[in-house]
């Protein structure tokens, strides 16, 4: 489904990005797995460019790495036109350096093939965070067709599985390791048997005990749950829902005519998910972005939205989790709060 040499289901990607961290820092030596986070005297460096910083990147910390941060923001901070090159990269590499880690995003600047080939040419892996980055369904094979030695995706989002559920792929002597760091490892090295395939045992030198993943612990709900709507999602069962999607967003549009907002349908460039954007007019409804939201989740059904427009006065609204039914009550709260209440008949 990936195209990946092995995977491994995970609790979250987040969990995903701790555990692929591990792998990389420990490989298949059990006294290093041990240690860690404690990564004293070893290399535990991973080169991450400033614009690819997020809060999510804590998790790669968690397993005792260190960031080495490239690049300069100037887009963000309007000092400039460039954006993090190549060539960063490759300045930053010491013999501290353990990996590369790198934040996929529709846009994100350099290109992950630019930064494989610099990577693999000083024999260091690439880890990518790609939680959010499905749909499209090629997104599950792009990223390691383009050399990433480690993905993660998240499982409960768009593919639908459950919420506590992650994909870590990748190099199949990684994903061994991160196994071995996951695992209840209460075992008698003799007479453990684990499956070939997935750890060879002829790699290690004994076990470690309980690795730093073994907290992640997945449940046999979540994986049956995850493998179920892992299928579904590649056979493209969920991609016919796109113009019902924007049908959707549309009834919500036309339901707020007359009231001042300003309703946008954003629709994807290729697979993926029609936003509805409503631009507030604050002056007039009297009430900031941040005070509609506030008031959409406080009421009766709560109502969340994406606040990433908020400073803006802007709403927005992803159709994954509508129907009909869910839709209409949207549109009736989202008049309420801003100003407006049907009369009784």
């Amino acid at each position: 489904v990936t195209g990946a040499e092995a995977g491994y289901i995970i609790s979250g990607a987040s969990a995903g990005l701790t555990l692929g961290t591990a792998t990389i820092l420990a490989g298949m030596d059990p006294g290093r797995m041990d240690r860690l986070p404690d990564t004293t005297g070893m290399k535990n460096e991973f080169i991450l460019a400033r614009e690819h910083r997020n809060g999510y990147d804590h998790a790669i910390r968690l397993a005792g790495a260190k960031f080495v941060e490239i690049g300069m923001n100037e887009i963000v901070s309007g000092a400039g036109v460039r954006r993090t090159e190549a060539w960063e990269y490759e300045a930053a590499i010491t013999a501290q350096t353990a990996g590369i880690a790198y934040t996929v995003t529709p846009d994100s600047e350099p290109p992950l093939e630019q930064v494989v080939e610099v990577a693999h040419r000083h024999g260091l892996p690439v880890l990518v965070d790609a939680a959010g980055e499905l749909p499209p369904i090629s997104n599950l094979r792009k990223f390691i067709g383009m050399g990433a030695d480690l993905v993660a995706f998240s499982g409960g989002k768009s593919i639908r599985g459950p919420q506590s559920s992650g994909i870590l792929c990748g190099r199949r002597d990684l994903i061994a390791s991160a196994a071995v760091q996951h695992l209840d490892m209460d075992e008698f090295f003799d007479i453990w048997d684990p499956p070939e395939s997935l750890i060879p045992k002829g790699t290690l030198t004994g076990i470690p005990r309980h690795g730093i993943g073994r907290g992640f612990k997945v449940g046999k709900e979540e994986i049956v749950g995850l493998l179920t709507a892992l299928r579904m999602f590649a056979d493209g069962e969920y991609a016919a829902e796109t113009e019902q999607q924007r049908g959707l967003l549309e009834y919500i549009a036309d339901g707020l005519s007359g009231l001042p907002v300003q309703p946008r349908i954003i629709l994807p460039a290729g697979e993926g998910y029609p936003m509805l954007h409503l631009i507030i007019d604050a002056q007039t409804v009297g009430k900031s972005g941040f005070e509609v939201s506030k008031e959409l989740k406080n009421g009766d059904p709560g109502i969340f939205v994406n606040e990433k427009g908020l400073p803006g006065d802007t709403l927005i609204v992803h159709p994954m989790n509508l129907n009909q039914s869910r839709t209409e009550i949207m549109t009736r709260r989202l008049r309420e709060v801003l100003g407006y209440v049907a009369r009784p008949t």
